[in-house]
C-alpha cells in the first residue's frame, strides 16, 4: 500500500533509509525542523539547516522516487533562548516561498516553561500573518498532558487560527480526545519505547475514527523505526479493517491536510 509519512526527521537517517522507505511503499515524507542533537548557537546555524531541509533532503529523497516536504521553526528544546528564537523567527520568511515548504513546525513545548510558551506564540503569530499551516510538538511523558492543555489554551485563545489548518502531533490516549474535540488535526507517533505503539494507534482509530487523524514514525535521533507506519498498516490488516480505512489514515488524510498549502505539489504514483 502506498503511504505518506507526515512526520519523519530524515536528516538523522542514512540514505539507505530512503531506499527502505521506498521499498515499503512510502511515496512521500514530511520533515519538520527539530533539534540537531545539540543547541545551535546562532541564527546562521539555523539558516544552514534550513538550506539542508529545502535543498539537499529533497534531492536525497528523489534518488529513490520519494517526494519530500518540510517545515520551518526553532524547536521547543532551543526555545529557552528567546533572543536567538526571535532572530530565527525573523529569518524564516526568507525560506517560506521555497518549493515543498508546508508551513511552521514543529513548534510546541518541551518542559512547559514561560520562555517556551513565548516562543510558541511568536511562531503562531508568524504563521497567522503569513497564512501558513502549523505542525505542533507536544511534550514527552509526564509533561504531555499539561503541555497539551497549555497548547490548546493558547491556540483556542487566538481567534485568527483556522483549527483545520493545525496538526497537533504525538497524541496519546489521554490527549487525543481534547485535541479532536477542539477541531484540530491529530498525529500519532509510533516509537519503540515511548509515545505510541502500532497496536495503541489502532486502538485510537477504532475508538475515535479516522477523521483528521494521521500516523507517523518521527524517525529521529533516539530509538525510532522509520518503517513504523507499515507496522501500523499490518496491525490494522491483522484486525480485519478495510483497506479503504487504512488508506484513509496513511495516505488520504495527509494529502487532505497538506493540500491546504499552495506550495504542496504531489504526483501520485
Amino acid at each position: 500500500m502506498d503511504y505518506i509519512d507526515p512526520h519523519i526527521h530524515m536528516v538523522s537517517r542514512t540514505t539507505d533509509d530512503y531506499r527502505t522507505l521506498a521499498q515499503m511503499g512510502c511515496v512521500a515524507v514530511s520533515e519538520p525542523a527539530f533539534w540537531a542533537g545539540y543547541d545551535r548557537g546562532s541564527v546562521d546555524g539555523f539558516r544552514d539547516y534550513f538550506e539542508q531541509l529545502t535543498g539537499f533532503e529533497p534531492k536525497r529523497a528523489g534518488w529513490y522516487g520519494l517526494q519530500h516536504y518540510t517545515w520551518l521553526c526553532i524547536n521547543a528544546k532551543e526555545a529557552e533562548d528567546v533572543a536567538l528564537s526571535r532572530e530565527v523567527i525573523a529569518m524564516i520568511p526568507e525560506f517560506l516561498g521555497r518549493p515543498g515548504v508546508l508551513g511552521i513546525g514543529e513548534i510546541g513545548l518541551n518542559k512547559n516553561t514561560r520562555n517556551e510558551a513565548t516562543v510558541f506564540l511568536e511562531h503562531v503569530d508568524l504563521a497567522t500573518r503569513t497564512d501558513e499551516l502549523i505542525l505542533i510538538h507536544t511534550p514527552h511523558l509526564e509533561d504531555k498532558h499539561q503541555g497539551t492543555r497549555m497548547i490548546l489554551d493558547m491556540l483556542t485563545g487566538d481567534s485568527r487560527i483556522n483549527r483545520g489548518r493545525v496538526l497537533i502531533d504525538h497524541v496519546e490516549e489521554h490527549t487525543i480526545r481534547p485535541v479532536r474535540e477542539a477541531g484540530f488535526w491529530a498525529g500519532m507517533t509510533l516509537y519503540p519505547t515511548s509515545k505510541c505503539t502500532p497496536e495503541r494507534a489502532c486502538d485510537m482509530v477504532e475508538m475515535y475514527g479516522p477523521d483528521q487523524l494521521m500516523v507517523n514514525s518521527a524517525g529521529d535521533w533516539g530509538p525510532s523505526k522509520p518503517t513504523a507506519v507499515p507496522d501500523f498498516i499490518l496491525e490494522m490488516r491483522r484486525r480485519g479493517h478495510e483497506e479503504s480505512l487504512i488508506r484513509r489514515v496513511v495516505y488520504e488524510n495527509p494529502l487532505e491536510f497538506f493540500g491546504q498549502c499552495e506550495r504542496f505539489e504531489f504526483t501520485p504514483r
